[in-house]
């Protein structure tokens, strides 16, 4: 049985080279190609024009462009279309770049055989087709995610205004009625103050958890320092309350949305006074540079995390301790994963119950400067 016709074109300058190419497809049994040859890239790109074709053979030194100009103007012009790049010995290397830039396979013309060309075809059809379908995938997951957030900012935003209003009413209910009625009434006016209350926190944050994906600042070049005090002078009542002292040292400029790097470092102190021990809180706050990215870390004297919930902290409602025992709604630290990941980074934790916690997250150094001293 034949195998289906697949349509090539052969971009090559060289008769010789052509000839050898065709021959070579063309005595392999079992196999069925179309084979249009082009002797420039201007003569390539009107066929391609007026036909669709399953692959491209291409070398890239060609009587009207040369190295790697002649792949990226012709994978332009075809971005769906397979290209398997024909190199001679001399411009391997240049033929391993276009690999890198988005051709399927290259070959060297001097060891050039007939099943090694028909194989790299076929491969390269299959895996342009596993390109497309993994772009599809991550548009659509893209898109499902953008639509995700968007829905959570909307029904957060929308579902506020009516508890606004039962929470008016409810605590209305409490002041006229309280000690007016019997004691049940006044337990069920209060949890229902009480649950008001705490959805009001929870959709408040959950405002924020999709805000930072969706309404993100650019970024430009920020002070770490500076951001940190701001981050301080926010918490400054809570710091003053529990006698917490925050000391810094070695932290850089950055590229990043400044807005979010405040509420980052703000969650991330906040948290240390929260979960503070019997101590007065020492929280520090210091930055490395290793490779191409900085290493933050925010430590602190508090009661520590156990090691085995170390993921699960930062994923969105996750909390490890009763509300009578710490207020909050668990959306915190989920919020410091996403600020961070949109910045390029990562964030984990290292700790031991009892001990305190080191949180460390990275941000890239590319385009950032010195410390500031």
């Amino acid at each position: 049985m034949q195998a289906q016709s697949l349509k090539v074109l052969l971009v090559e300058d060289s008769h010789l080279h052509a000839q050898v190419a065709q021959k070579l497809l063309n005595d392999i049994q079992d196999e069925n190609f179309q084979i249009e040859w082009a002797s420039s890239l201007s003569q390539g790109l009107e066929y391609l024009k007026k036909a669709y074709f399953d692959v491209i053979l291409l070398d890239l030194t060609l009587p009207d462009s040369r190295g790697l100009d002649t792949f990226a103007r012709l994978c332009a012009s075809v971005p769906e279309i397979p290209i398997i790049v024909l190199s001679g010995l001399d411009d391997k290397k240049i033929a391993i770049d276009a690999v890198k830039q988005g051709a399927q396979d290259y070959i060297v013309k001097g060891e050039m055989y007939g099943e090694l060309l028909v194989r790299a075809i076929h491969y390269a059809i299959e895996r342009k087709k596993m390109e497309g379908e993994l772009k599809r995938t991550l548009e659509e997951l893209k898109r499902s995610n953008e639509e995700l957030e968007q829905f959570a900012y909307v029904a957060s935003h929308d579902l506020q205004e009516p508890l606004r209003m039962v929470g008016s009413y409810v605590q209305l209910l409490e002041k006229r009625y309280k000690g007016k009625l019997d004691s049940n009434a006044d337990d069920f006016i209060a949890f229902a103050v009480d649950g008001v209350s705490r959805m009001q926190g929870l959709i408040s944050d959950l405002l924020k958890y999709s805000r930072v994906g969706t309404r993100g600042k650019d970024f430009r070049l920020v002070d770490v320092q500076s951001l940190l005090k701001q981050a301080m002078d926010n918490l400054q009542v809570a710091l003053k309350e529990c006698g917490a002292e925050v000391t810094y040292e070695n932290l850089p400029e950055v590229m990043a949305d400044d807005v979010q790097l405040i509420q980052l470092l703000q969650n991330l102190i906040g948290n240390a006074v929260k979960f503070k021990s019997g101590k007065p809180p020492r929280i520090h706050v210091y930055a490395e540079k290793k490779r191409s990215e900085w290493v933050f870390c925010v430590e602190d004297n508090g009661i520590g995390i156990d090691l085995k919930h170390g993921e699960r902290i930062f994923k969105i409602f996750q909390r490890l301790h009763t509300r009578e025992e710490y207020q909050g709604t668990g959306i915190g630290l989920a919020v410091c994963k996403r600020i961070v990941e949109r910045h390029g980074g990562r964030i984990w934790v290292e700790s031991q119950k009892g001990e305190g916690s080191s949180f460390f997250f990275t941000l890239p150094s590319e385009g950032t400067s010195s410390p500031t001293q």
